[in-house]
């Protein structure tokens, strides 16, 4: 009797309500980040299958109820560079119908959840790819649209007779015609539906390979060639931007790009709908929660566009409640946390006239180094299901400017220690020292007192001792207590008489730092001519960063802020102290 080589539905076992499933390969997956598009592939090397026999299978990653449980996983494998799991399903009768839509095959999409303890990152041709170094399952889920087009329920592969119904295995000529259609199909770059056609018509490898290039002639031959001068209306990059904009508005209030107007009146969740829909996925039926899980444990762009919201309410807040003493200092970047050290050469001194031999005498350059390093200070913070169900962004904005705020005010925290605590430096000597002769004759701030700093800083000496350097007195930096004083001195008025005239009038500038102690205020050069102090941020990061962060196990969305940030002293001659009596 002739046979018929055919597929069963599925791995299925009714009575025992397991099946066997291709969890995950290492087909890419292609994801967005903060930095762009990349390409996730994972490494079955480096999974941790530790936890295997406690895995839960869920509903399309849903953990709200019980009833998300639909079973277990009862036994994971590694083989072919492709991760293999048994699964059982409960007997509930609540997963009946899942068990019905398994049997008649129209249920066959699964998906993974994992944590990743360290990626591996490289480029190729313009290509991010990243990589897991170290990362361990946590959930294994049906799905009717898996991100790996390859996991799926398996099939079984059989050859039966017309009226036979017992499973015969096939030879092995037929699982290698097999294995290398789909890898052919696979290296091509099509869809795994496209392997397991040829397999269902017989095909030999020369069909396959007729077949392949004729599927990829038609799809390039499909695939238009726009070139354009501007993004097109319908760019990702350009449609993220503006949405981003427009719920920056929302959060924040301010101003808004003409071209974000479109999307101020649209809500988190139609955000949401449009980026799934961008990447292929049909939200119909799907409820509120459902829609916001898959928009933001997928590739879509909704959780870039609001990190990219929160990231520009937060830096908005971050530079209006910047520090007053950044002024004083001169900004650096560092590539890195290590110590670094900032090299200031003295001065050349005077020209040497020339003796009759027409000889030129070499000189030489004192030096000094100053050390600082860069330090990380970060807060997370959620956006809860409630928040975004609800469309809340006025909290939300409320949140992220308090990070905003809180990043500037660590730095002010770490500058005032920096200055109030007069660290010892690279000579073996403070910064305010009498041997230096920066520390002022006590009294308020007044006419006397300027003149009095201003003739000593003009006329300090350079790191050899001799070269008079003019350190130009240009900022005051007092307390809050001092400020009025402080005004007073630096009022301009009309005078009656020249003696009534305001030497300083115009040319100091006013700086109020409220966390620094009433028993001193300060004279600063300016700092782009001779610079005392220093601060510095990650090259990579500068200022405040907003990050999201992938949590599994929150409703809602997870972010982090954190900041690079450092900050020392370069040199003692551009400052003077004087104490308050």
């Amino acid at each position: 009797m002739p046979l018929d080589a055919r597929m069963s539905l599925t791995t299925f076992d009714p009575k025992m309500r397991t099946v066997e499933a291709v969890i995950a390969t290492t087909t890419p997956v292609m994801r967005r980040d903060e930095r762009g598009v990349f390409a996730e592939v994972l490494d079955m090397a480096t999974l941790d299958l530790s936890n295997a026999a406690s895995l839960r299978l869920l509903d399309s990653h849903r953990t709200n109820s019980v009833r998300d449980t639909l079973g277990t996983v009862t036994a994971v494998r590694v083989e072919d560079n492709r991760l293999f799991a048994t699964l059982c399903l409960s007997a509930a009768d609540d997963v009946a119908p899942v068990l019905q839509r398994i049997a008649d095959g129209t249920l066959r999409g699964v998906s993974i959840g994992y944590t990743v303890a360290r990626w591996i990152e490289s480029r190729t041709g313009g290509t991010r790819t990243r990589r897991p170094a170290q990362w361990a399952l946590t959930e294994v889920t049906l799905t009717s649209n898996p991100a790996d087009p390859a996991a799926t329920l398996r099939q079984k592969e059989a050859i039966v007779p017309n009226d036979v119904t017992d499973t015969i295995l096939v030879d092995d000529a037929e699982k290698t015609r097999r294995s290398d259609i789909r890898t052919l199909v696979r290296s091509a770059g099509l869809e795994p539906q496209v392997a397991d056609d040829l397999i269902d018509a017989g095909a030999d490898m020369t069909r396959a390979k007729a077949e392949v290039y004729d599927a990829l002639q038609t799809r390039r031959s499909a695939t238009p060639i726009i070139r354009s001068h501007a993004p097109a209306n319908d760019d990702p990059a350009v449609i993220n931007r503006r949405q981003a904009d427009a719920v920056a508005f929302r959060m924040a209030g301010g101003t808004v790009p003409e071209d974000a107007r479109q999307y101020l009146d649209v809500s988190l969740r139609d955000m949401a709908i449009d980026s799934l829909a961008r990447q292929g996925v049909s939200t119909r039926g799907m409820s509120t929660d459902e829609v916001f899980t898959r928009a933001a444990h997928t590739s879509s762009d909704f959780p870039l566009v609001v990190s990219n919201a929160a990231g520009k309410v937060a830096l908005e807040a971050y530079q209006a409640a910047e520090s007053p003493l950044k002024a004083l200092c001169r900004q650096r970047t560092l590539p890195n946390f290590k110590e670094s050290t900032g090299i200031r050469l003295g001065n050349m001194g005077q020209l040497e006239p020339l003796n009759e031999n027409g000889e030129i005498k070499a000189t030489s350059r004192a030096e000094s180094g100053e050390s600082m390093a860069l330090g990380t200070y970060a807060r997370a913070f959620s956006v809860s299901r409630e928040m975004l169900i609800n469309d809340d962004l006025g909290m939300f904005g409320d949140v992220t400017r308090a990070l905003g705020q809180a990043a500037a005010q660590t730095e002010c925290t770490e500058l005032v220690k920096l200055l109030t605590g007069n660290p010892v430096m690279s000579d073996g000597t403070p910064v305010f020292d009498a041997s230096r002769g920066n520390i002022g004759v006590a009294g308020a701030p007044s006419i006397a007192a300027l003149s009095a700093t201003r003739k000593t800083m003009r006329t300090r000496t350079g790191l050899d001792g001799k070269t008079i350097i003019s350190a130009v007195p240009r900022y005051l930096l007092v307390s809050a207590a001092l400020e009025t004083e402080a005004e007073q001195v630096l009022a301009s008025i009309q005078p009656n008489t020249t003696d009534d005239v305001n030497p300083f009038g115009g040319k100091l500038s006013l700086l109020v730092e409220p966390r620094l102690p009433d028993t001193f205020w300060y004279i600063f050069a300016d700092p782009s001519r001779i610079a005392a102090m220093q601060y510095a941020y990650l090259s990579a990061a500068q200022g405040v960063q907003i990050q999201r962060t992938e949590a599994w196990d929150t409703l809602g969305l997870k972010f982090r802020a954190f900041l690079d940030f450092g900050c020392g002293w370069l040199d003692w001659r551009p400052a003077q102290k004087i104490p308050v009596a």
